[in-house]
């Protein structure tokens, strides 16, 4: 089976995608820092770093110092698919952080988005 282009994109390719989606609803680029640390366990400076090396998606979330268990109560759909039931544990990673890219744009409570 052919791995999904995806994997080998970099996050520092994508990751500034992600601070415009969410400044252009009034949200910050701190608050999408927080919600790639908190869904992965990176510390700030070890994001920072992981861009600069230009990571790939597949890479970040291998490496990643401590998936957050918490991860698994995030639900809904992103891009027409039900998050809860992508197989692909990869994939799913990767849903999970868009879907709360998402939710963060559209102005929900950073306490709601982090599950807490």
């Amino acid at each position: 089976m052919t791995k999904h282009r995806i994997y080998s994109i970099s996050v520092a390719s994508v990751y500034p995608h992600y601070i415009a989606k969410a400044e252009k609803k009034g949200r910050t680029k701190a608050e999408v820092d927080e919600i790639i640390r908190w869904l992965t366990g990176y510390s700030q400076q070890q994001l920072e770093a992981e861009l600069a090396k230009r990571t790939t998606f597949e890479d970040f979330f291998a490496a990643a110092p401590a998936l957050n268990p918490s991860r698994t109560l995030i639900t809904g759909m992103i891009c027409g698919i039900r998050v809860e039931n992508i197989e692909e544990p990869l994939m799913r990673e990767l849903r999970y952080l868009d879907k709360l890219i998402d939710e963060l744009a559209k102005g929900k409570a950073m306490e709601k988005i982090l599950r807490s």
